[in-house]
């Protein structure tokens, strides 16, 4: 799934690390599941929760068989950009997300480039691919403090970053490294960030550019911290 700040090009070098040491049965849990794009190459037990209850609902339908995604042309994604009270959840969070350019909730509407790429063609099958890769998933729709995890569960989160791109709502990262100090405490926490508090070390990084808006981008080392023992 097309998704503002997807792990899905370095999953493969991450899952590595934050599995290693995983046990029959445990729980992989994301707090903040987004496309689901690294929750996808994780098997077995999985909990996933998003504070968007419209991305929850395209998930939830994506695990649905025989789904069928509309054509939404530019007019339509007006139209249900400026209605949305109109439209089922799991269509807001198709036009929303998929449409919308780099992902951005509602961000304005992606154009095809006629003749060389069909971008609501690509993102119907970037969804139908994922479908039988998220079946068993149970999906929540919460805050990352109020999912329930089961206990001595392996916990992924990836956050709003800081100094990034803002959200619909603002986010308190003292607040969720806090609630990471007291969960560490009974699970394994793993969190993408650029930088962490004190009593977090960085299990892995890579130099990373980020696309801030349309003209401005960032470029930092994202890391995987981890808490200190």
């Amino acid at each position: 799934m097309k998704y503002m700040g997807s792990k899905r090009k370095i999953a493969k070098e991450i899952l590595p690390i934050i599995l290693k040491d995983r046990v029959f049965d445990q729980w992989y849990v994301e707090p903040f599941c987004g496309g689901c794009n690294s929750l996808d190459k994780v098997s077995d037990n999985r909990i996933a929760s998003d504070n968007n209850k419209y991305l929850i609902a395209l998930l939830k339908k994506m695990q649905e068989d025989n789904i069928e995604f509309p054509f939404i042309g530019e007019k339509e994604y007006q139209e249900i950009k400026n209605n949305k009270d109109n439209y089922p959840d799991w269509i807001l969070g198709y036009v929303g997300f998929q449409l919308s350019f780099g992902a951005k909730w509602f961000g304005g509407y992606r154009r095809d480039k006629a003749g060389i790429r069909d971008y609501q063609n690509e993102a119907q099958q970037n969804l139908k691919a994922q479908q039988n890769l998220i079946k068993d998933v149970l999906f929540y729709n919460c805050n990352y403090w109020e999912l329930e995890i089961p206990n001595n569960s392996i916990i992924y989160c990836d956050p709003p970053y800081e100094g990034t791109t803002k959200y619909k709502d603002k986010f308190d990262h003292d607040k969720f490294w806090n609630w990471c100090d007291m969960v560490s405490k009974n699970h394994k926490v793993f969190v993408s960030e650029y930088h962490a508090p004190i009593g977090w070390k960085s299990v892995w990084n890579k130099k990373v550019t980020t696309m801030l808006d349309v003209n401005n981008y960032k470029e930092d080392f994202e890391n995987l911290f981890v808490k200190e023992q």
